[in-house]
């Protein structure tokens, strides 16, 4: 399988409901520093993955949603806790609308995966992976 991962990053406020999270209950802040990659079985005819471009623009596109936003205050979330794994399958599915909507260009034909990680410390991590 070949894989072609771009990185980003995105500061957002939230809070996490609930005695399980502790002291993340009160709003807070987060700085997510978010990689996706696509993944293929086989290169394009032009030996790529997906072009590359294409690929951080779309992730910047998805985290432009919600970068600089209170995540308690945005309505498609009303009702969810924005854990990062949860971030993480929120990203991966805009992503894979992004592709499904010809926005990765030719080269996103034929991808077969697409794995999203966040990363909330150098030491704490959450990831979602899905098929296209």
């Amino acid at each position: 399988m070949y894989s072609l991962t771009v990185r980003d990053r995105v500061m957002v406020a939230h809070s996490l409901p609930g005695e399980v999270f502790g002291p993340a209950q009160a709003l807070h802040g987060a700085t997510f520093v978010v990689e996706a990659t696509f993944r293929r079985r086989e290169l394009d005819p032009d030996g790529l993955v997906v072009d590359i471009g294409a690929a951080a623009a779309a992730l910047a596109a998805a985290l432009g949603r919600i970068g600089y936003r209170n995540l308690d205050e945005v309505e498609e979330f009303r009702g969810r806790t924005t854990t990062t794994e949860f971030l993480c399958g929120w990203l991966a599915d805009r992503l894979a609308d992004a592709v499904a909507a010809g926005d990765l260009g030719p080269h996103a034909a034929g991808l077969d995966s697409l794995h999203v990680l966040l990363r909330e410390s150098d030491v704490a991590w959450g990831a979602y992976e899905r098929s296209l």
